[in-house]
């Protein structure tokens, strides 16, 4: 004997179920059986639900989905009522997931109840399971078109926590509209910009634009400059000058809207936390310092949207020809044993502590700890400089123990009276010579100008000459 269960109808439409003709007889049918024979509720044709198996069902409420277990033993009571309603109801960006089973209170109360909830977004492989004792999961749709679900009941001795009888799975379908848009991520970077891109899918309709805006702290702001593709397809925002708080999250819509068509555009949301997505900027007054053969290296945190306290961030330093170093501390010591020629510091940070981030910022710039060339030239000044520290040293004892300076400081001899005549006759014979000279001079340049004087009247002569032939 096999009475018709319910099925399901994907959507927003209510599911209709064919109930099983004994239901509601239970206690005749149960008797009519005998021990030993099982009765199953399977599925069958979709009829519609009146009010009193609604309420029977769990789903009370309008735009709810309702279904019965794919297979309830009656073999006893307590398998009997062992059985899940599970429906779904859309509320916004949301589904809220609802079941319920028909455990009478006096039972409930004998047992401790709970749940496992098992649901997985298409296209995806990862399963998402949770033990609840609430007959409610709000699932967040997110950028995602559906999801399966299924739900049990479990039942546990309440003073040893013995699971002591538990349901089959009650699954449920549910389809949302397509969504064309993938990829999709955005960061906040320089305290108040915003930033937002994706990929439009290939099954995308030709003539469908993409539009964004985003809700924060009861504010809505529309996208300010659109970053266009190739097609003028919409396929990023970027925003400045905004206030983030960062507590409050950020809800994204993204509008789909047929260009050709005027009805209305499909909407998909999605939240963000503003410091998950913060890309903080490089660490800042990096400085570098030699201490007992070690490299000191300081920095100081970036200016941040949350909280500011050392615990929160984490620090990756990056020094020439040496592993990449994770630091909760704002400062790096390394032994310093022969560096490179060129040996550079360079340093990350991203929040992880306080909260999770996976955004690095940027490298810094680099520091340079040192230059191979210029700490030998030190080295060479340093060994010059003791040396020449030596060597004066040693000549100033060698000095006063050989009595070097008495020699030097020993006052110059007066010249002799010989010397002093030998020196006037020579100054005597200079003076002579030059007045000697100085009289030679004075002839010559009378003779020259008795010279000048006779060519002078010869040139004359010779005029009055040639005249008088003439």
């Amino acid at each position: 004997m096999r009475p018709s269960s319910g099925t399901e109808n994907h959507g927003w439409t209510e599911t209709t179920v064919n109930l099983c003709q004994s239901l509601l007889a239970l206690s005749s049918l149960a008797a009519s059986v005998g021990e030993g024979a099982r009765v199953h509720c399977t599925l069958s044709a979709e009829v519609p639900l009146s009010p009193a198996q609604k309420v029977l069902l769990g789903a009370t409420h309008p735009g709810e989905t309702a279904l019965v277990s794919p297979e309830m033993s009656f073999f006893d009571s307590d398998a009997l009522r062992l059985h899940n309603v599970i429906w779904a109801t859309k509320d916004d960006s949301r589904v809220i997931l609802s079941w319920n089973n028909n455990l009478t209170k006096e039972e409930a109360k004998k047992y401790t109840v709970k749940y496992i909830l098992s649901y997985k977004f298409f296209n995806t492989t990862k399963e998402r399971k949770e033990r609840l004792q609430e007959k409610e999961k709000k699932i967040h749709l997110q950028l995602h078109s559906g999801f399966n679900a299924k739900v049990k009941t479990q039942l546990f001795a309440k003073e040893t926590e013995d699971i002591i009888k538990e349901s089959d799975w009650t699954e449920l379908t549910y389809k949302a509209p397509p969504v064309y848009i993938q990829n999709l991520s955005c960061i906040i970077y320089n305290i108040s910009f915003f930033n937002c891109t994706w990929h439009i899918k290939a099954e995308a309709p030709e003539d469908i634009q993409i539009f964004t805006s985003y809700r924060h702290v009861g504010k809505v702001f529309a996208c300010q400059q659109y970053i266009k593709n190739a097609r003028k397809k919409n396929i990023g925002c970027y925003m400045k000058e905004i206030h983030f708080q960062p507590s409050r999250k950020i809800n994204l819509n993204i509008t789909v809207r047929n260009l050709r068509n005027s009805s209305r555009g499909l909407s998909y949301f999605k939240a963000f936390t503003p410091q998950k997505i913060e890309k903080l900027n490089p660490p800042i007054n990096i400085s570098v310092s030699l201490e007992n053969r070690s490299i000191k290296i300081d920095w100081k945190p970036p200016p941040t949207i949350g909280s500011a306290r050392k615990k929160c961030f984490l620090y990756q330093v990056k020094i020439t020809d040496h592993k990449i170093a994770n630091v909760t501390a704002e400062n790096y010591k390394y032994p310093f044993h022969k560096p490179a020629k060129r040996c550079a510091a360079q340093v990350r940070v991203k929040k992880e502590i306080c909260i999770a981030n996976k955004i690095w910022s940027e490298w810094s710039e680099p520091v340079f700890i040192h230059d191979e060339k210029t700490m030998d030239i030190l080295l060479l000044s340093l060994t010059l400089f003791c040396s020449l520290v030596f060597l004066g040293v040693l000549l100033i004892y060698a000095c006063r123990r050989y009595r070097c300076l008495e020699v030097l400081t020993t006052p110059v001899p007066h010249p002799s009276n010989n010397i002093k005549t030998w020196l006037a006759d020579e100054t005597h014979q200079q003076q002579h010579m030059s007045m000697q000279m100085e009289m030679n001079s004075e002839v010559i340049l009378r003779t020259a100008e008795e010279n000048r004087d006779g060519n002078i009247q010869l040139q004359k002569c010779l005029k009055e000459f040639m005249l008088e032939d003439l």
